[in-house]
């Protein structure tokens, strides 16, 4: 089964979604389950994992009721009060939505860039593992040497890292992104999402060249063992149509094997986030 590692839906709404910006105007409306159902079609894709827009409990449990009468909707990212010190009870009442299998924190928001260390936010990200609960990691390039430093306190616990740590694209900056993702992935309980890539470029003007040497560097550090296909649908659409980023991640993984194409379009996903495929 291919699966999209890495979507949104929401309800759109100017306050709360105030990142939607001027430049991003063509996306400031509803995305919902029958909007992704039309648009994957052509591509072959059959499964999905949802992923938290908003940080709130409601959207958690919004996204959870969608999965429920979606059946292509195989898993949700959530979010939830990780700080908080009843978070245990929340995810016990959580853990009964089967289609729960992560939580995310918008870290790459955070003022403080040390936020992903915090004391109270670590010892809830230590109870997921109770849950066999995966987090995933949003931050910027910037972010990514405390993150290291988060990774090394839960070697138990499963990551994944978003949109490959949002480097700099649109300047052309490698460095020190490629050499702190290198150092990331030397964790074997990491994995990496090659998705959100076209934002981080121009939207009007980046190439598939120009996004070559990030790609690379991710499946050269992580392996076809530890990287799967995401979308960012719809945030996508604001630089590259969803049919035509399918295709550039094909031409990215085309001298690989067959198998390790399909572990890169469905399977590592499916392992990760203990997703219920046929």
């Amino acid at each position: 089964m291919q699966i999209d590692s890495h979507h949104h839906y929401w309800h759109y709404d100017p306050v709360e979604y105030d990142w939607i910006d001027d430049a991003m105007a063509s996306i400031r409306r509803d995305f919902l389950p029958s909007d992704l159902a039309e648009t994957i079609a052509p591509t072959g894709i059959e499964g999905v994992v949802s992923v938290q827009a908003r940080q709130s409990l409601e959207e958690t449990n919004w996204l959870l009721s969608l999965a429920a009468d979606n059946e292509f909707m195989l898993g949700v990212v959530g979010w939830v009060p990780l700080a908080d010190p009843d978070i245990r009870a929340t995810l016990a009442t959580l853990a009964n939505h089967r289609k729960l299998k992560a939580i995310r924190h918008v870290v790459q928001g955070e003022p403080d860039p040390e936020f992903i260390l915090g004391d109270a936010f670590n010892r809830g990200v230590s109870t997921l593992a109770e849950f066999d609960l995966t987090y995933d990691i949003l931050i910027t390039e910037g972010q990514l040497r405390p993150s290291i430093r988060f990774v090394d306190r839960h070697p138990e616990q499963r990551f994944v890292l978003d949109h490959i740590a949002k480097p700099v694209i649109r300047d052309n900056l490698v460095d020190p992104w490629q050499n702190n993702i290198r150092e990331l992935a030397r964790r074997e309980n990491v994995w990496c999402k090659l998705s959100g890539m076209v934002t981080e470029a121009d939207y009007s003007s980046w190439t598939v060249d120009q996004l070559r040497p990030y790609a690379e560097t991710v499946l050269e550090a992580f392996g076809p063992e530890r990287v799967m296909f995401g979308s960012d649908w719809p945030v996508c659409l604001v630089a590259c149509a969803y049919g035509r980023w399918y295709d550039i991640v094909q031409e990215f993984i085309s001298s690989l094997s067959a198998s390790e194409q399909e572990r890169i379009m469905g399977h590592n996903a499916a392992t990760v986030y203990r997703l219920e495929v046929g």
